[in-house]
């Protein structure tokens, strides 16, 4: 059994990789799992020497949910992160962890296996979710009266539609790899066992790109979908975060595109 639950991994590249270390049990989270994983997002959230998060489970699965078996075994919700409401105290932290938070950094979840009930959500937390061919999603915890606590059914709906969502909430029937990629669920399908590897050579493309830029319009469109109260709002919000980085990187990308870069909606040479 791993006495390290989580792994935290950053490199000089700018690129941290966050690991689910509980093979034995699918990668299910307990309780000190769920704080560890909620600590590891907050401090990649906060270093600002790294730039993208690759999340990811340890073996051949990415994560089975909350761990049942601590349920089972306990009496009352007072240590259990159930027990945590979504107020100023509590902030981002839920039951799996850092499940509530929004990052201001591109997230990328390498799945393979089980990414069900809880890990579901927790795969919801990522920008990007790259999976093998072996990657199976679903709200399994509908067999056992578990309810979705942890923005599945907040997330899930605005990354897939309100119809596939409800499908697979009412159901809580398994979705595979091709099936996830068809909702938009999954944004890349590779080979059995090269999912994290895709999800660093997609990392690596991204720090090419000037960061604050892109940080703007991923944190644009975060506030769009989940935070804006009319479309006025979101436009705002949006011209608000983009003007900021003009000065910074969009004119020096203006000139180096004058001289050449990334003409022909070229990509090798438009890059910093």
């Amino acid at each position: 059994m791993a006495t390290n639950t989580v792994i935290y991994e950053p490199t000089d590249k700018g690129i941290t990789t966050i690991t689910i270390n509980r093979p034995e049990v699918r990668n299910a989270v307990n309780h000190a799992t769920s704080l560890k994983l909620a600590e590891a997002f907050q401090k990649f959230e906060n270093d600002a020497a790294q730039k993208v998060c690759i999340f990811t489970g340890a073996g051949t699965n990415f994560c089975a949910g909350y761990d049942l078996h601590e349920v089972a075994g306990n009496n009352n919700s007072g240590e259990l992160a159930v027990a945590r409401p979504v107020d100023k105290v509590n902030g981002a932290f839920g039951p799996m962890g850092p499940s509530r938070m929004q990052l201001s950094k591109p997230v990328i979840a390498a799945i393979s296996g089980h990414a069900v009930a809880g890990g579901l959500e927790l795969s919801l937390l990522a920008d990007l979710r790259v999976v093998d061919t072996t990657a199976v999603f679903g709200v399994f915890c509908r067999r056992f009266g578990v309810p979705l606590i942890d923005g599945g059914t907040v997330r899930l709906p605005k990354i897939v539609g309100q119809g596939r969502a409800l499908d697979m909430i009412l159901t809580g029937r398994p979705v595979d790899a091709q099936e996830a990629l068809s909702f938009g669920l999954a944004n890349r399908v590779v080979a059995k066992g090269q999912a994290v590897e895709a999800a660093r050579e997609l990392a690596r493309s991204l720090l090419g790109f000037p960061q604050k830029c892109m940080r703007a319009d991923l944190v644009s469109a975060h506030y769009s979908v989940y935070d804006a109260s009319s479309l006025e709002d979101s436009l705002r919000f949006e011209f608000e975060k983009g003007v900021s980085v003009v000065a910074e990187e969009s004119v020096h990308g203006a000139r180096r595109f004058d001289k050449g870069a990334g003409r022909g909606g070229k990509f090798d040479k438009a890059k910093i």
